[in-house]
Formats: structure tokens, C-alpha cells, sequence
């Protein structure tokens, strides 16, 4: 039987860390939120949609 050794061999998954903490803000902004839900304008602010979709400094 073979095992992983221990220490220094992590895996970094870096489109999963993103989306981990894309969902981590919208989960801030939805607790500070003073409306029950967001709203679709909420969400893409906090996602920066408007940012990806004008692209870098425009």
C-alpha cells in the first residue's frame, strides 16, 4: 500500500480557491444586506461582473 507523504505535497486548485471566495463575499453581502435577498445588480457588484465584461481599464 502506497501513502502520500506528509507535508509540502499540497495541491493547489486555483480556479476552486477563486470560487471559494467569490462565494465568500457574496455571503458577507448577503449578511449586511438590509433587504431579505440581493439583488441581481447586488450580486454582480459584489462579483465585479461589470469589471470582466468592460475588461481591464476600460
Amino acid at each position: 500500500m502506497r501513502v502520500a507523504p506528509v507535508g509540502g505535497t499540497a495541491v493547489q486548485d486555483h480556479v476552486a480557491l477563486a470560487e471559494i471566495e467569490l462565494c465568500g463575499e457574496l455571503i458577507i453581502a448577503a449578511s449586511a444586506a438590509r433587504e431579505e435577498r440581493l439583488s441581481m445588480a447586488s450580486i454582480d457588484e459584489v462579483l465585479r461582473v461589470a469589471e470582466e465584461r468592460d475588461g481591464p481599464g476600460e
